[in-house]
């Protein structure tokens, strides 16, 4: 299977999780961001605007999708945004709704096959 290395910096090639999820948080989470970039869900949760829609993109999402892009609040980023995580099972399913290869860790890939190889000998 045709893969990506996981790397540090995998995300600014990618943002497929913020064209895919609606990031919704507790309205309190917004304090720090600008009021055009929140919609409100409840009288509890808000989103970010562009991301409650049936094709969602985050508003502070700059560039092109699997290309390079950036967050334009990244320091003040929701807890829902900030529990995605490089390869893991979000960040995997927003690269394939995108058309994008997966990502692997290759260390802990070839840390694992590692001990298989010495559980053979």
């Amino acid at each position: 299977m045709l893969s990506q290395k996981l790397t540090q910096d995998a995300c600014l090639s990618c943002g497929a999780c913020c064209t895919f999820y609606r990031v919704s948080f507790y309205w309190a989470e917004a304090e720090h961001l600008p009021a055009h970039m929140v919609e409100p869900l409840t009288p509890v949760y808000s989103c970010m605007a562009g991301t409650n829609q049936a094709t969602p993109r985050c508003i502070a999402l700059q560039g092109q999708i699997g290309q390079q892009v950036s967050c334009s609040v990244y320091a003040h980023r929701s807890s829902t945004c900030k529990e995605v995580q490089a390869g893991d099972s979000q960040c995997l399913k927003a690269r394939r709704a995108a058309g994008l290869i997966p990502m692997i860790d290759v260390a802990a890939h070839h840390s694992a096959n590692d001990q298989d190889y010495d559980q053979v000998s």
